[in-house]
Parts: C-alpha cells; structure tokens; sequence
C-alpha cells in the first residue's frame, strides 16, 4: 500500500515531464513560419499525441490510483473514527469532571461534618479512655496504699516485738540472781529426762 503511493506521484511527475517536452516545440515554434505541423495531419498528430500522453496517465491513475485512494480512504475513516472515539472519551471525562465540580461544595461540607463528628467521638473515646486509666492508676495507688500500710504495720509489730522482748530481757537479768539461774536449770534437766522417758 505505502509503496503504491510513492509510485503515484513518481508516475504522475514523469508523465508532465513527458508532456513538457512534447509541448516544448509547439511553443518554441510559435511566432515562426507556418508550420506543417497546423496542417489538418499535424492537428490529428497533436491530439493523438494529447490523448495517449493523458491516456496513459488515466491507465496509470485508474491502476494505482484506485488501491492508493482506497487505502487513503481507509486511513482516513480510521482516523474519523479514532478521533470521535477520542471525543466521545474527553466528553464522558469532561462531564464527570463538571458533576465533581458541582458536587464539590456539598463533599466539602460533608467531609467537615464527618470530621468535626469523628473528632467528637475521638474526643469522647478519649475522655473514656482517660478516666478509665484515672481510676486503674488510682485502685492501682490505693493497692500500693493499703500494701505499704500493712507493710509499716508490720514492721512497727516486729519493732514493738523486738523492744518487748529486749525489755522483757532487761528486766528477767536484772531480776535474776545465781540461785533463780540453777533452779531455772534444774527444770530444764528434769523437763529432759521426762521427755525422753
């Protein structure tokens, strides 16, 4: 196909050429002595040169003409074709794009609303949240509380304990004499031999 049109216009350029100088001495003989070429067989001569210069060129047009104006064609429709596809395809593009700009406000808005309603209850949540982890930290502090007071309760037991019995010493040595020290160690020996009877 693409040869055939490169073929045409090479063929048709010939074929002026060829007209050219066919007609170049009727024009250089113009102006000069009647020639026997204006006789009745020169104007035969002339036409039957006319037609078979143009005839053949209509031979060469009607033969690849006819290929190279039908695949022209072709490329042409095809092209129409595309090109309203194309149309079609930027309108539907267009016209949405026009309902978005029309629905722009009314989405802006509603996307405030959303957001003024998601950070409500994010706030909320957190309001939640906080006051949940308020009250674990103070049963939490209060746990710690109520160890560290049993913890110094204990303590001032084992304190009151330790000094009860230092006093309890101090006393018992200063109230005991050699004579309590042996009988207290003769109860012993006979608390002894009883147990192992």
């Amino acid at each position: 196909m693409k040869l055939f049109r490169h073929l045409l216009p090479v063929a048709a350029s010939r074929a002026f050429f060829v007209f050219f100088l066919m007609a170049l001495p009727v024009l250089a003989a113009e102006g000069a002595e009647p020639d026997p070429a204006d006789s009745t067989a020169g104007l035969i001569f002339r036409w039957l040169n006319f037609l078979i210069v143009f005839g053949g060129m209509g031979w060469l047009i009607a033969k690849y003409g006819g290929a190279f104006f039908r695949g022209n064609a072709k490329e042409i429709a095809a092209s129409i074709v595309e090109a309203t596809a194309a149309k079609e395809e930027a309108g539907r593009e267009l016209h949405a794009v026009e309902a978005k700009i029309e629905h722009l406000d009314r989405d802006v808005a509603e996307m405030r609303e959303q957001a003024q309603r998601n950070w409500a209850a994010e706030s909320d949540r957190l309001r939640t949240s906080g006051a949940v982890e308020i009250e674990k930290i103070n049963q939490a502090a209060r746990g710690e509380l109520a160890a560290s007071e049993r913890a110094a309760q204990e303590q001032l037991r084992e304190i009151a304990a330790s000094l009860a019995v230092k006093n309890a010493a101090a006393v018992v040595t200063s109230r005991m004499n050699s004579e309590m020290r042996a009988r207290i160690f003769q109860t012993f020996l006979a608390d002894l031999g009883r147990g192992k009877n």
